[in-house]
C-alpha cells in the first residue's frame, strides 16, 4: 500500500512549496497524544531522510517516518474547504475510533 494525497491536496501543497521557495514535499506521520491514543502530525519537508518511507502522488512527494508508517499505511490525504474553514483531511484505512473533539484516534 502506500499513502496519496488527492488532486486537490496536491495542488495546495504544489501551492504552497511554491510560495514558500523551498521544501522537497509534505512529512506525514503520527505522535501520542490526545484522548484516543494517537494524532496525525503534518508539515513541509525541506529535506529527506535516508530513513524516510518516500511516495510520489500527483507530482508531490510524501515523506512517511517507518515508526508511523503501520498506523498512516492506505491513508489518502485530502485538502477540502467546508463553509469558510479549509484544511487537511485525514482518510485513514486503520482508523478505528476518532475522540470527541477530533483531535486524535486509535487503530
Amino acid at each position: 500500500m502506500a499513502v496519496t494525497l488527492t488532486p486537490a491536496a496536491a495542488r495546495h501543497v504544489t501551492r504552497y512549496l511554491a510560495r514558500r521557495g523551498k521544501g522537497v514535499g509534505v512529512r506525514l506521520g503520527v505522535k501520542t497524544t490526545g484522548c484516543s491514543g494517537l494524532a496525525y502530525k503534518l508539515e513541509y519537508a525541506d529535506a529527506q531522510a535516508p530513513e524516510d518511507v518516500v511516495f510520489e502522488s500527483h507530482g508531490v512527494t510524501v515523506l512517511v517516518d517507518p515508526k508511523s508508517m503501520a498506523y498512516i499505511d492506505g491513508t489518502v490525504l485530502d485538502f477540502v474547504r467546508e463553509g469558510l474553514n479549509e484544511g487537511f483531511k485525514f482518510g485513514n484505512p486503520n482508523e478505528r475510533d476518532r475522540c470527541g473533539c477530533g483531535e486524535s484516534f486509535r487503530v
